[in-house]
């Protein structure tokens, strides 16, 4: 791809963006036609050095480094969002401080006078954000909520007028639009309903799902039949749930393999502290655990790992690939030990054995149902 393909170019400026996890022939770009229509729409008004500034779910920092400035407060529960937003500052010479990143769970301080939003794709995230940042906005707040149209059913509506106040839409620009928000401080709003807890079937054990964790209401069948079939490996010191999500995969692989360390890793804040509250309920502090939201497998010692198990996402926000989950394989190829194990569960059509046996040389079908596969992927 040429230079240029990286390059947004808006009323504030010209700008170098690019994604994560990087791609050497990236075939997306790292903002879309809501960031575009935000900053048009937000390059008419003049902000003061007085401005408190809220981002929410800016995905690859396209909005924080573009309106830097403002020094914006950029809140995500994405860890890849908030390293992306660091490298893209950096691409374009500005100083990481001009932007504030905070993660989903954090504290806000301070009420803000312009909040912008993008929406993410999990309706049970942005009903948590509002209730949470509810506190944050008054009467004279603005509040822009931007989207591709098809990212933004009747169901957004709704819940901005229930949490936030009278909206109203713009017209269609590029697919994508704008909703702005009138803050009503009369609203009576309802405690915020996450964590959402349920009793794991057929244990003792109760889960808690904060509003950004998968399948957070019930277990999915995919994670059902991989829990059924879990190693028993009496031998490994050090197994990492990767991806945990929620951390089942990993408390069960505890209970199996009793004498070893746990390492739980997503990129996701709420995913890891939701595994960390699950681990700790069923084993308390006695049982050796690690908890780390980071870039999959980056900051782990090569060759230091026994077992990795990996429920890989398919999905970054609204896009559909592969690129993570091939990351995280070549991620475990360095890490494991030799002779160590990575199994990976998946979607019978994401062929996911093709890359495990480009990588590692082999893969072997552990079990298999009518829309999963288990495989196993030795080093």
């Amino acid at each position: 791809m040429s230079y240029l393909d990286h390059s947004l170019t808006v009323p504030q400026g010209s700008f170098i963006l690019y994604r994560l996890p990087y791609r050497p022939r990236e075939l997306l770009r790292a903002w879309d036609a809501a960031d575009e229509y935000v900053l048009d729409t937000l390059a008419e008004h003049s902000f003061t050095t007085n401005d408190r500034v809220l981002i929410v779910n800016d995905t690859f920092g396209a909005l924080a480094v573009t309106l830097n400035q403002t020094n914006p407060q950029s809140l995500s529960d994405s860890y890849l969002s908030q390293q992306a937003t660091r490298l893209n500052l950096l691409h374009n010479n500005l100083p990481e401080q001009s932007v504030k990143l905070a993660h989903s769970l954090e504290k806000l301080n301070g009420v803000f006078t312009c909040v912008v939003i993008k929406v993410p794709k999990t309706l049970a995230l942005l009903e948590d954000q509002l209730i949470r940042l509810r506190p944050h906005c008054c009467p004279d707040t603005k509040i822009i909520v931007a989207g591709m149209v098809k990212a933004l059913p009747s169901s957004v509506w709704k819940l901005l007028e229930r949490l936030l106040g009278q909206t109203s839409t713009s017209l269609a620009k590029k697919k994508a639009r704008l909703i702005f928000v009138t803050f009503d401080e009369n609203l009576v709003i309802p405690s915020n309903p996450y964590p959402i807890e349920y009793q794991l079937e057929n244990t003792d054990y109760w889960l808690s799902n904060h509003a950004n964790v998968f399948s957070r209401d019930h277990l999915d069948i995919g994670t059902r039949f991989f829990l059924q079939h879990l190693p028993i490996k009496p031998k490994a010191t050090d197994i990492i749930d990767l991806a945990c999500g929620n951390g089942v995969v990993g408390l069960i692989a505890a209970e199996r393999n009793p004498n070893a360390t746990l390492y739980f890793v997503d990129e996701s804040f709420m995913a890891v502290a939701s595994a960390q509250e699950n681990f700790y309920r069923a084993f308390g502090k006695t049982r050796a655990a690690d908890f780390q939201v980071g870039d999959g497998l980056s900051d782990f010692t090569e060759r230091s790992t026994d077992l990795i198990l990996c429920n890989p996402p398919f999905h970054q926000q609204n896009t559909i690939g592969d690129q993570i989950a091939i990351q995280l394989f070549k991620q475990a190829k360095k890490i494991l030990k030799q002779g160590g194990e990575l199994w990976v569960i998946g979607n019978r059509h994401l062929a996911y054995h093709q890359d495990l046996k480009r990588l590692f040389g082999n893969c072997t079908v552990i079990a298999s149902n009518a829309k999963f596969v288990i495989w196993q992927a030795i080093n």
